[in-house]
């Protein structure tokens, strides 16, 4: 189960305990949201993309709210995003859908967390289950994340 192995790596640095799990699902940011009775930016979710050319795949951590903006991705990266189809999550990511997150993940997966996180004090990333969330500052989220960098490839939506 991927929850426990998000357990066993969060637990070197003192975090496991602090994984949250729910009697309902939590696999798409609204039903995060409700499970955590916060509002959809908060969540940070995680998306799977294709490397270009590589073997692996780009996780890229953003908030619930924002969207990835193709343009910038190109310019980042370099190439078209393309997420990973459902068939190749598990095997690239070491997740299932709705639980990806950025612990514990195989090393051909490169975790970046995108700056639309950075308007909040605390965010909600899954812990490795449809049904688990845990707490962390931004700072928090780049430590235990092994984030390569903060970029800037989502749109956020105007109030």
């Amino acid at each position: 189960m991927s929850i426990q192995k998000v357990k066993e790596y969060l637990k070197d640095y003192g975090r496991d305990c602090q994984v949250q799990e729910f009697p309902v699902s939590s696999a798409t940011v609204e039903l995060a949201a409700k499970a955590l009775n916060v509002s959809p930016a908060h969540i940070a979710k995680t998306l799977s993309f294709h490397k270009n050319d590589e073997e692996g795949c780009i996780l890229i951590v953003t908030a619930g709210d924002a969207k990835i903006d193709n343009a910038k991705f190109k310019k980042k990266f370099g190439f078209k995003a393309k997420m990973l189809a459902p068939d190749e999550v598990v095997s690239l990511t070491g997740h299932e859908i709705g639980g990806v997150c950025p612990f514990a993940n195989p090393k051909q997966a490169t975790t970046y967390l995108d700056v639309s996180l950075q308007r909040f004090e605390s965010v909600y990333p899954a812990a490795g289950s449809s049904n688990s969330a845990i707490q962390l500052s931004c700072e928090e989220l780049l430590m235990l994340s092994n984030a390569v960098e903060w970029i800037d490839v989502c749109k956020i939506p105007e109030a």
